[in-house]
């Protein structure tokens, strides 16, 4: 994977009592050593075939110059280790506690999407001194309010051995299908999609024993109810979101920051974007990230 990342970016591993983690940052030219007293900012991709660190590639190199930027992949994704088990949300808050405690010095802020940025409000209240700020990216549970969002096949389907293998290899581990997939269900705009990114996606999902994450994901392993946690939440927080994101519309974002004005401090409609702004136009992202991080600066 680390071919699909900016020059002057390395990769090494991370261990953690499930596996190792890979981990993504500036090793040399072009980016600047960073400071040993620069705030960690750690990038969290979402889950989904073929999800890993690449996900954030066109976003975090714009902030290497002031923070000691970090992008993992996460267990069971990209170059992660692959243990081959019955995931569950526990495995991803202990995996990136331990993380954090083994890369960071001082509570980091965190840039998450999707489910992984509901899993990271949560890995907040959990370990406050771990985390001082939260930006998240359509952060969603998949169950919140108590209805699934992401679920589109049967559980009977999705659960029978050797069926969810066969769905999985049809779905992730060919280009056309994960093209479509990217074009019709992540991406606002299909003409935004590049070669590079399908390969990526690809490439993560062909790795021994990806299907184990991916299928958790799919049958609604780690589904939660954010709406659960977010009242909880004390650590200033922006959310942004695309107007175009299938599964959790914009509506279900406002609603979710309207349980906790304290801490969501900013909301921002992302207009023509699906759910992963970052990857689709970089450049918005870039923006709304500097945005809230002058905001943590001014409050500071």
């Amino acid at each position: 994977m680390l071919q699909f990342h900016p020059p002057g970016i390395g990769q090494r591993m991370v261990a953690t009592s499930l596996g190792n983690m890979a981990c993504y940052e500036p090793v040399g030219q072009p980016w600047p050593v960073p400071r040993p007293d620069a705030t960690p900012l750690v990038f969290l991709h979402n889950f989904g075939g073929g999800a890993s660190a690449y996900e954030w590639s066109k976003v975090y190199p714009a902030f290497c110059d002031r923070y000691r930027v970090l992008a993992p992949d996460l267990l069971g994704w990209g170059q992660a280790d692959h243990p081959p088990r019955d995931y569950r949300i526990a495995d991803y808050l202990q995996t990136l506690n331990e993380f954090l405690a083994a890369t960071c010095t001082q509570p980091a802020i965190v840039v998450a999407s999707s489910l992984t940025g509901a899993i990271a409000v949560r890995l907040a209240i959990q370990a406050p001194d771990r985390i001082q700020a939260l930006f998240l990216v359509n952060p969603s549970g998949f169950a919140d309010f108590g209805q699934d969002a992401g679920r589109r096949l049967p559980l009977q389907v999705i659960g029978t051995p050797l069926v969810d293998q066969l769905i999985y290899g049809l779905g992730a581990m060919n280009a056309i299908a994960v093209r479509n997939f990217l074009e019709n269900f992540l991406f606002a705009q299909r003409d935004r999609l590049a070669p590079e990114m399908v390969n990526a996606y690809l490439e993560s999902a062909q790795r021994p024993h990806a299907q184990y994450a991916a299928l958790a994901f799919l049958r609604g392993d780690l589904y939660f109810d954010l709406a659960r946690y977010l009242p909880q939440l004390t650590v200033p927080t922006a959310i942004a979101w695309g107007t175009a994101a299938q599964f959790t519309p914009l509506a279900l974002g406002q609603r979710l920051a309207q349980l906790n004005p304290t801490a969501v401090k900013r909301f921002l409609p992302l207009d023509d974007v699906g759910i992963l702004p970052h990857l689709e136009l970089p450049a918005i992202a870039i923006a709304a990230i500097s945005q809230f991080l002058h905001s943590l600066s001014d409050n500071s």
